[in-house]
């Protein structure tokens, strides 16, 4: 910003591409010199795949950066902040920061923990069912609830099911209509012994989305030979003493591999697989006005030991509710639920972790910067 305008915003697409910075300067030209600068994440000061930031920021002649959050980073982290004092740029830090961490918060939690950022969607019933009964496909919410999943994929890396969910709904896990994204998302199917049927439809349209098959070493050769004719990746991840993935090795396995976030539309099982080893940071629920509760041989849906309550908002007849699983000190790995609800926040229903640019409050991954 220049004398109170906005002269240059920008924001970083995808790794390799150009960061946040490196745009906002390029936009604003000349313009940018005595400029303030406003980036959510502190500016990087080493060349990876793209050059220093802090280099193109005392290039231009920029006076003054406001920093919302200090990268954490091990490579970036401090060393940006003090390459620019250095150079003479006056520096301000935590402008801001409450909201880049909200918006940032895949890359925070990836930086920090090595681990996606991963939010569990789970539709269900009034009373609290996810189908009439185990093995059953049982549509729950309408088709605005459909849609609004269908977009959520866009807004994260990796798209996750379970092999039951794959057995019974047989799902494509695609975005529909297609949407050109700037890191094409991977879905992953979670089977431990490789039971998903050779028909899935998941396994024979590799063009609209990469498919990885997460498993153990009980698999069958045959059956990973097969997968990999399909075009499928196969991983396999340790296992737990009951044989099952462990869930923890396969997230951290991804997010080596550079993936951020991860959207898991889970059935009841791997829900609670994944409740129960605190690896879920969000919980997305879709919940439809219908009720089950009088069917005898209905599935219920995963409950939370406690959650705080961040959002409510209608789709169609259905309601979307967005929360934070809390750990309860009392009872830790209790699965059972009460949600405690904080103020909530009218918010649209479209959640993700990606901004477009904004003017005065700005960000670097995935969000924007401005001059």
């Amino acid at each position: 910003m220049r004398n109170g305008r906005v002269v240059g915003e920008g924001h970083h697409r995808r790794a390799g591409a150009a960061h946040a910075e490196h745009v906002a300067i390029a936009q604003a030209g000349a313009r940018a010199r005595g400029a303030t600068l406003y980036v959510t994440l502190e500016p990087c000061a080493h060349r990876g795949r793209t050059p220093p930031c802090t280099d193109a920021i005392v290039r231009a002649g920029i006076a003054r950066v406001v920093i919302a959050l200090e990268d954490p980073d091990a490579r970036v982290r401090g060393r940006g902040i003090a390459a620019l004092k250095r150079a003479g740029v006056d520096v301000e830090i935590g402008d801001g920061g409450d909201a880049a961490r909200e918006l940032n918060r895949a890359y925070l939690k990836q930086r920090t923990s090595g681990l996606p950022y991963l939010t569990l969607k789970i539709a269900q019933t009034l009373d609290g069912y996810v189908a009439r009964r185990r093995g059953e496909r049982t549509p729950i919410t309408g088709a605005r609830s459909a849609a609004f999943t269908r977009r959520e994929r866009i807004e994260h890396d990796v798209v996750m099911i379970g092999v039951d969910t794959a057995i019974v709904d047989d799902p494509l896990l695609t975005v529909r209509p297609r949407h050109r994204r700037a890191v094409p998302y991977l879905r992953v199917v979670v089977d431990s012994h490789g039971r998903i049927p050779p028909g899935a439809r998941i396994l024979h349209d590799q063009r609209a989305a990469r498919t990885l098959i997460a498993t153990t070493r009980t698999m069958p050769r045959a059956v990973r030979a097969r997968l990999q004719r399909s075009g499928a990746r196969v991983m396999v991840c340790r296992h737990m003493p009951d044989g099952r993935v462990d869930l923890h090795d396969l997230l951290k396995r991804l997010g080596r591999q550079g993936h951020l976030s991860v959207l898991c539309e889970a059935g009841p099982t791997l829900a609670r697989a994944l409740l129960a080893a605190r690896l879920v940071d969000r919980i997305h629920w879709l919940i439809a006005s219908k009720r089950f509760g009088r069917l005898p041989d209905a599935l219920a849906a995963p409950e939370i030991a406690r959650a705080r309550i961040d959002a409510v908002a209608p789709i169609g007849r259905d309601v979307f509710v967005s929360g934070t699983p809390e750990v309860q000190r009392s009872s830790p790995g209790s699965s059972h639920m009460k949600a405690r609800s904080s103020p909530s926040k009218r918010r649209t229903a479209r959640a993700g972790s990606s901004s477009k640019a904004r003017s005065s409050r700005t960000a670097k991954r995935r969000a924007p910067a401005s001059t």
